[in-house]
């Protein structure tokens, strides 16, 4: 069964967020899996891990506290925010699962660009080479089932060279998802200055057309929500 797909448009990140509760809490074995897709007005949000000394000068973007997982991340205009509603007990997989299944839609969808994404040992989310945004070359950070010693499992991630694009910060409650990830598209990235993006000082952001791509909001929004529907597929 396919996930349904509800557009939201603009929204503002506290009544969705409520409305995210508000599903999830009234859900039934028989409702539905949904997948919301919007863009939200300028919010910092804070996840459950979060530290307020990571928020370095907010001004007069609202910070929210939320109980999603992670530390603080920004949203706002350009970028798409995707929210999948899933039943993980009815779809057939765990939580790591549901992970790995997410980061891979967002991969896909560079690929789509001709970008190239990886993942970071330790370090959810998606980045990017800042000086070869399309090179397939594997990163020594990337996560290893056995690294035979090379790479201590402990040790700090290395963000050298690399620019993050996509933020993930997940809920479940229950068996049943919400929160989910954002993809930068064409943003203005100045607010993330203002925060150690996910609790990393010195963490660069990027968003697609940094990195060269034009690409509509509406063009990443269709094939992200296209890449989720079928990676989050029972």
């Amino acid at each position: 069964m396919e996930i349904a797909l509800h557009p939201l448009g603009r929204v503002d990140y506290l009544p969705t967020y409520a409305a995210m509760q508000e599903f999830t809490t009234a859900r039934t074995p028989m409702t539905p899996d949904v997948l919301w897709i919007c863009e939200h007005s300028a919010v910092y949000t804070q996840g459950l891990a979060g530290q307020s000394e990571h928020i370095l000068n907010p001004g007069d973007i609202p910070v929210i506290a939320t109980n999603r997982g992670g530390q603080v991340t920004y949203h706002g205009p350009g970028q798409v925010v995707a929210y999948p509603l899933i039943d993980l007990q009815r779809a057939g997989y765990f939580v790591k699962e549901y992970v790995y299944r997410i980061e891979q839609a967002v991969l896909q969808t560079l690929v789509h660009f001709g970008v190239t994404g990886h993942r970071v040992a330790g370090a959810p989310g998606i980045y990017v080479r800042l000086d070869d945004p399309g090179s397939h070359a594997l990163l020594a950070q990337r996560p290893q089932k056995n690294n035979g010693g090379q790479i201590p499992i402990h040790s700090p991630p290395d963000f050298q060279g690399l620019g993050k694009i996509a933020a993930l910060g997940i809920k479940v409650s229950r068996h049943c998802t919400y929160h989910g990830v954002a993809l930068n598209v064409a943003m203005d990235l100045e607010p993330f200055s203002r925060i150690n993006p996910c609790g990393y000082a010195g963490l660069q952001t990027v968003d697609l057309s940094t990195i060269g791509v034009s690409a509509s909001w509406q063009e990443a929004a269709d094939v992200l929500s296209q890449k989720l529907q079928t990676y989050l597929a029972p």
